[in-house]
């Protein structure tokens, strides 16, 4: 990518994560926080302005916009899609990115202050882009590049086909969705006006990575009622709702958490703890890619519930349990050419093609079984939902020629 086109791709992500657009979880609230309009209605003016055509923002935040098919024979429409909130795992306010040229390959201090340092040896693949250019954190906030790398890949990538129409495709529709981070990104998607055979997420990680399997997904609220009395008095009266937290946290296997899983291991997630005597509240994500084993995890989680129920009370318990999206791969194999397309524009580009299984989800998880099947392709960033995330500007530029490749690919080209 020339020097003008990889600004354009700089300097518009920089734009991007300037907005504060934290997702908010457990609200009732479409999109959960308000604060993601202002993107959403900034991308809805970019994608005029750069020529898209029936570009458009709905009720619900979401923004699609259209590049017409510059080919006379009739080929797949297909779409890219990405998420413009961020996560609300940490602070997504006032992020004032730091853009590092020609990486050393050494330590990158991201705040002396809060001595926060982004080092080789807590995060190894940083070593594999010395000499490139790294956008990262000032240790105070998120990046954002979780998934506004991906905004800003699909964007460009727009206005680059329509810059260039020697370059041939089809029709080509895209789409920026809010609350994805919060499980909800596809809640009000409109699969019918978007209208592509199949679409791809951007909204991978490391480059190379072509990703059509996910985990199955649900989260569970757990309250606990307890009692207050006097502790010089409790003996046999009171009832500790933060102990019901515990015992109710202890009964998990232990092992079965993000921090000593990999693969496709699924996990038992806390995510949330809080509360005092009276009340407590823990809120877990559970996580599995195999169908029964995810089962298998939300009936346990039910049988406390029903355990502690009938040792301590009916009303000393309540559970909100429920599933968010579910393994793609049922529905990706029905359109395989999404993938095959894919994997074949990576190599054309000399990216070696990274195929595992997402340890997570994305909006594409939902939409494949709307209807849309929907593999995910990387955007670039790494330690997504925390100050040490970063994003490499050349791994940004492959993605969004990823996207201009595919166009080409799909149109016979």
């Amino acid at each position: 990518m020339d020097k003008q086109w990889s600004n354009k791709l700089k300097e518009r992500f920089l734009k991007y994560v300037s907005f504060y657009s934290e997702s908010i979880p457990f609200v009732d609230a479409f999109p959960s926080s308000e604060r993601q309009w202002d993107i959403a209605k900034y991308l809805y003016e970019e994608l005029k302005e750069i020529g898209l055509e029936d570009v458009s923002i709905d009720d619900n935040a979401y923004v699609m916009g259209f590049l017409p098919s510059n080919i006379d024979k009739e080929v797949p429409t297909i779409g890219f899609v990405a998420h413009f909130d961020t996560s609300p795992d940490y602070s997504g306010e006032n992020v004032k990115p730091q853009i590092i040229e020609n990486y050393d390959g050494g330590q990158i201090v991201l705040n002396e202050s809060l001595n926060m340092i982004l080092c080789p040896k807590d995060f190894p693949e940083l070593s594999q882009y010395k000499g490139q250019t790294i956008i990262t954190t000032d240790g105070t906030t998120l990046l954002g590049a979780d998934d506004k790398a991906g905004v800003a890949e699909i964007v460009t990538a727009m206005e680059y086909l329509v810059a260039n129409p020697h370059i041939k495709h089809g029709r080509i529709a895209v789409a920026f969705t809010p609350d994805e981070e919060v499980g909800r990104g596809a809640d009000f998607f409109d699969v019918e006006k978007f209208g592509a055979e199949w679409a791809y997420t951007m909204d991978g990680s490391e480059i190379g990575e072509l990703e059509y399997e996910n985990f199955n997904a649900a989260y569970a609220h757990i309250k606990f009622f307890g009692k207050s009395v006097h502790p010089g008095y409790a003996k046999n009266a009171m009832i500790n709702a933060v102990t019901l937290a515990r015992e109710f946290a202890a009964e998990l296997p232990q092992d079965e958490v993000p921090e000593l899983t990999d693969g496709r291991e699924g996990f038992f997630h806390l995510t949330q703890f809080e509360g005092n005597v009276s009340e407590a509240e823990i809120q877990y994500i559970i996580r599995d890619h195999d169908m029964d084993q995810f089962n298998a995890r939300k009936e346990l989680i039910q049988n406390i519930t029903d355990e502690m129920k009938a040792k301590y009370g009916e009303d000393k318990i309540e559970l909100e349990m429920k599933d968010q999206y579910y393994n793609m791969i049922e529905k990706v194999k029905e359109k395989f050419e999404s993938v095959e397309i894919a994997e074949q524009a990576l190599k054309d580009l000399g990216i070696t093609p990274n195929i595992k299984p997402i340890r997570g989800g994305t909006d594409g998880s939902r939409l494949s079984f709307m209807g849309l099947p929907c593999p995910n392709i990387f955007a670039g960033g790494h330690n997504f939902h925390g100050p040490y995330e970063y994003v490499p500007l050349e791994s940004m530029e492959k993605a969004t020629q990823v996207i201009i490749r595919i166009g080409e690919i799909v149109a016979g080209e």
